[in-house]
């Protein structure tokens, strides 16, 4: 991204928006296929809309929101675009995207706050279409080796904290995989301690309010169990981090459920549970970040790719394509939902913290929160600064990211 939202919005003013000849709908997908399910529904969804002719471009991860971004900047917009939902409040104030206001029976639809990752000033701007949470995974066999009940996962970051001193105290391997790299899941990191511990960011008024009880009590949580992760975190990011975890060398990960496929490939003797609880906890929570489809102003076609993307996520097709990526179901549908946790009880954490877990916070600037958010890690993991001086530090600096 890198672009503000005052330089998008002289970007987007500087070039006639650019019409989709022939009844093109665009689509840009991130990642290395097209997403599973996709092909037969985009099929579908032409068969029965004749004159429309839908194009996806699969775009990788490290340049997808970057080149989708370019193009609407410059008035040259893709139809539609998967995108990190936590860059549609900036498409918004740019008047790049279209709303897509859902119902009261759509929104009911989804689990808990999903809806709420997508909406900005009252309006929803994208559809929810990918949906990841988090769960504390440990290695069983490290657990045994320094003295701790295997089957017995830390319920509190008390225990968390002292569980992974143990380790480190009794035996070669570390405690917990803290994530500190100059890189965006640093940021997510630190999230799922304050959706742990009752906290916020940004309010629902708009208020900056990272520089709260809840959230020092967080930084300084991450700043203690510091102490026993992996030698220089700041080199790690979540999959690196992952990566010593599957090792065998690491006790406990915040991670997706994929880490768990990862494991037992891997031959691991693993459990998993939810997240441990801070001190001001209301009950199990966690990050709850989405990827969304957006519709570009200016195309032409925006009614058909508004129509298109509500046909793919419909919610079976969506369900069968979350299933085939591994992803956390956005709803809770019946009865697949109870069929899955009774065919897989390893599900069970990853939707139990979804009731008071909370959205990536929704800035003018995602990049600056980012950055701002790294910074303030980095420093507190390192040692360079204390955990109060670096919230309130940190959460000046985003006001002119808001």
């Amino acid at each position: 991204m890198g672009l503000t939202a005052v330089s998008l919005l002289a970007l987007a003013s500087a070039t006639p928006a650019t019409f989709a000849q022939d009844q093109v709908i665009s689509f840009i997908n991130c990642g290395d296929t097209l997403t599973a399910g996709y092909e037969d529904y985009i099929a579908e969804w032409e068969a029965a809309n004749p004159g429309f002719d839908v194009q996806p471009e699969i775009v990788g991860w490290g340049q997808c929101q970057d080149k989708v971004t370019t193009l609407a900047a410059a008035g040259t917009p893709v139809s539609l675009a998967y995108v990190g939902s936590r860059t549609l409040k900036q498409f918004a104030l740019n008047d790049l995207i279209v709303p897509i206001p859902m119902t009261d029976e759509e929104k009911a639809g989804y689990y808990n706050y999903v809806p709420e990752t997508v909406t900005f000033d009252g309006t929803q701007w994208g559809i929810p279409v990918a949906f990841s949470t988090k769960a504390l995974f440990w290695n069983k066999d490290v657990f045994e080796a320094a003295g701790l009940d295997p089957e017995v996962p830390p319920t509190t970051w008390e225990e968390e904290i002292a569980f992974a001193k143990q380790i480190e105290d009794n035996t070669d391997f570390d405690g917990f995989g803290v994530v500190a790299k100059t890189f965006d899941n640093t940021m997510h990191q630190f999230l799922h301690w304050v959706y742990t511990n009752d906290g916020l960011v940004i309010d629902a008024d708009g208020n900056i309010v990272l520089d709260s009880p809840q959230n020092l009590e967080a930084l300084t949580a991450l700043r203690d169990i510091s102490a026993y992760s992996e030698e220089g975190p700041t080199a790690y990011e979540q999959n690196e981090v992952r990566a010593i975890w599957l090792d065998g060398t690491l006790g406990m990960i915040h991670a997706s459920f994929n880490a768990g496929n990862l494991a037992n490939e891997a031959g691991m003797n693993w459990g998993v549970a939810p997240l441990p609880l801070g001190p001001s906890a209301k009950g199990p929570g966690t990050l709850l970040i989405t990827d969304s489809l957006a519709v570009f102003k200016g195309t032409g076609v925006e009614e058909q790719a508004i129509s298109l993307a509500k046909y793919i996520t419909e919610g079976t097709r969506q369900w069968d394509a979350e299933m085939a990526q591994g992803l956390t179901p956005l709803r809770p549908l019946q009865p697949q939902t109870d069929e899955l946790i009774a065919s897989d009880a390893a599900w069970k954490p990853f939707l139990d913290g979804i009731e008071f877990g909370g959205p990536e916070p929704l800035l003018t600037d995602y990049v600056g929160l980012q950055n701002v958010m790294i910074e303030m890690v980095q420093s507190v993991v390192t040692g360079t600064a204390e955990p109060a001086a670096a919230l309130t530090k940190a959460a000046g600096e985003l006001e002119q990211y808001k």
